[in-house]
């Protein structure tokens, strides 16, 4: 079986995009078959994962101007589909019957070939979160202890529910990581207990594991690395590897 997985919330600087690549690299590098789809047209991973912007995006794969073969890039992080800046396109683009399954019918006739597929979205709830939560097995939602994060998560949960109904009744919320954390703080304490009664409302859990804040992760991505090869002993390095044991048990397809 296939594991698709997305990676969402429509605010910005939660370390979103972070978390997509280094689940992404963490899985390929334990010897998983992974594909890691950039939807997000700031195009973040595409740059840190070093993919070739002269070659066709994911935005010729969902509009079927490209086959997989074409898009799929090899990286020594794992295959990727990297993001066009005309990705932002599609909100206008695409607008007939069925707009929501475009990237589910591209992925369809190659999902078996791998063990999970990681989608990083936008910070923003249009077509490509919709597209990328309609072809999903699970949602991870990245969050920081503050109130903006929860405001960001309830606002996501809407879609969340209208993609279910007309979508993907399947999709599950797999869990909430709380990210660059500072566990010394008392507003991260107090807020953090917030969003864990928001997991309940959502019906999901907030992961046990927590990224610790560090700037190694964004020296890391200057230099176009994945965590797990430049700084293989830093704490935010243990903690995905340690969220990432998380996801796979939570996966339940891959024991």
């Amino acid at each position: 079986m296939t594991y698709v997985i997305s990676i969402a919330n429509q605010k910005g600087g939660i370390g979103k995009s972070t978390t997509a690549q280094s689940l992404g690299a963490g899985l390929f590098l334990k010897g998983y078959k992974t594909l890691l789809i950039d939807l997000d047209p700031q195009r973040n991973i595409s740059y840190t994962i070093g993919a070739d912007f002269t070659k066709p995006t994911a935005y010729e794969f969902m509009t079927k101007r490209a086959t997989a073969e074409e898009v799929i890039q090899d990286t020594p992080q794992g295959k990727v589909i990297p993001a066009g800046e005309n990705l932002s396109n599609l909100d206008l683009e695409l607008t007939s019957t069925g707009k929501e399954y475009k990237l589910k019918e591209a992925l369809d006739p190659i999902k078996k070939d791998y063990d999970y597929i990681i989608i990083d979205t936008p910070p923003a709830l249009g077509i490509l979160t919709v597209n990328a939560l309609t072809t999903s097995d699970s949602l991870i939602i990245p969050s920081q202890a503050d109130i903006y994060s929860l405001q960001g998560i309830g606002q996501l949960y809407k879609t969340i529910q209208a993609v279910r109904m007309y979508c993907n009744s399947k999709l599950k919320i797999q869990g909430i990581l709380l990210t660059k954390h500072n566990t010394r703080t008392i507003l991260n304490r107090d807020m953090g207990e917030l969003i864990e009664d928001t997991a309940k409302q959502l019906d999901t859990e907030v992961y046990q594991t927590f990224i610790r804040e560090s700037v190694v992760v964004r020296e890391a991505q200057a230099k176009k690395q994945d965590i797990f090869t430049y700084a293989p002993n830093s704490n935010p390095t243990q903690d995905y590897l340690s969220f990432i044991e998380e996801v796979i048990e939570r996966s339940g397809i891959h024991e």
